[in-house]
C-alpha cells in the first residue's frame, strides 16, 4: 500500500481532535487493513514529521433507517498519531487570534 492509500483524511473538526491537538496528537481516518507501523511510515512520509506513537480504533457500522429499510453504515478505522516534540501538522488555516 502507498502512503496515499493508507491515510484517507484528517479528522480535525471534532472537539476531541481539537483537544488532542493541544497534546501534539493528530487524528486520521485510515485504511482498515493498515497496521500501526504502516500508518507511522505513511504519516512521516506524507507530512515530513517524526511520529512517536500510534493508537488505532476500529468503528463498526451502525444500522440506520432509510425509509422502511435498515442500512448499515460502513466500518472504518481511526488512528491517533502522537508527534515528537517540535513537530506540527497544519491542515487548515488555524491562526490563533
Amino acid at each position: 500500500m502507498t502512503p496515499e492509500n493508507i491515510i484517507k483524511r484528517p479528522i480535525a473538526m471534532t472537539e476531541k481532535a481539537a483537544r488532542l491537538k493541544e497534546l501534539n496528537k493528530v487524528v486520521f481516518e485510515v485504511n482498515p487493513k493498515a497496521n500501526k507501523i504502516e500508518i507511522k511510515q505513511a504519516v512521516e512520509t506524507l507530512f515530513d514529521v517524526k511520529v512517536r506513537d500510534v493508537h488505532t480504533a476500529i468503528f463498526r457500522g451502525k444500522p440506520k433507517r432509510l425509509g422502511r429499510q435498515v442500512a448499515l453504515r460502513r466500518n472504518w478505522k481511526k488512528a491517533v498519531v502522537t508527534l515528537q516534540e517540535g513537530y506540527d501538522i497544519q491542515f487548515f488555516d488555524e491562526s490563533e487570534e
